[in-house]
């Protein structure tokens, strides 16, 4: 018996990184798996390497159109969502004096806008007894030096969590908030394309395990709030962050 048998799920962002091992970690568990992303070449990969129990919709999240074509897919095949991992984010790095009017629509576009949509365009399918993840970060409670306009998208989607954990009361559905610290992504690898290999040995002297997570690592803990091992918890923030944050 799998911890999600039977259970249909939605995830953003998930041709790669966190998203495609939650795809994976999903699917092992028993569920049948929908997975978005913008590029269709990386969703065919992520497919393949997933193996089977999933289907892929190209599209934006940014884009409500691209929303409603991913949820008639599953009301059309499934009929129901008792999971949504709202996961796709961007961000890039620009200090203060160099924020540019491109990267702020990008980040709050994706981030916040399409994390929104996400879940209100989903909500009508959400059984009762749902659950609703949403990706924050570390940088949601911390100051990150040139990346203030990514962590001001995820400070928002954790007061999300906390008032939509008021507006879903007596409905069953559950909505909580996963924080990932420094883990081993494409995007954290552009992160350091462009602010230098350094970047890595100053998150691993600045994380109380030592190392950079695996998106395996964080993969489990999304299981954890997806499950019913976390059938008490909503409007709450889980760190998978080696502590990061905590210290």
């Amino acid at each position: 018996m799998g911890k999600l048998d039977h259970k249909i799920a939605v995830i953003t962002g998930a041709n790669s990184g966190i998203g495609l091992a939650t795809a994976k970690r999903f699917v092992a568990e028993g569920a049948y798996v929908y997975i978005t992303g913008r590029r269709q070449a990386a969703l065919d990969e992520a497919v393949a390497e997933i193996g089977s129990a999933v289907t892929a919709v190209q599209g934006d999240v940014s884009r409500p159109e691209d929303l409603d074509r991913l949820f008639d897919t599953v009301r059309s095949q499934h009929g129901r969502l008792d999971v949504l991992f709202a996961n796709a984010g961007s961000g890039q790095l620009e200090p203060l004096g160099q924020i540019t009017e491109a990267a702020f629509d990008q980040a709050f576009g994706v981030n916040v806008k399409g994390t929104v949509f996400t879940v209100q365009k989903a909500l009508p399918l959400m059984v009762d007894g749902g659950s609703i993840i949403l990706t924050g970060s570390t940088t949601g409670v911390m100051g990150t030096p040139a990346f203030s306009i990514y962590s001001a998208t995820k400070a928002a989607v954790r007061n999300l969590a906390r008032s939509w954990a008021l507006d879903l009361k007596g409905t069953g559905i559950r909505v909580n908030v996963l924080s990932p610290g420094a883990t081993a992504t494409p995007g954290l690898h552009g992160v350091a394309e462009v602010g230098g290999d350094a970047i890595y040995d100053t998150l691993i002297a600045q994380t109380p395990l030592g190392r950079i997570a695996d998106p395996a690592d964080v993969a489990a803990v999304a299981l954890f709030l997806a499950s019913q091992d976390s059938a008490v918890m909503t409007g709450s923030e889980v760190f998978a962050d080696g502590g990061l944050a905590q210290v």
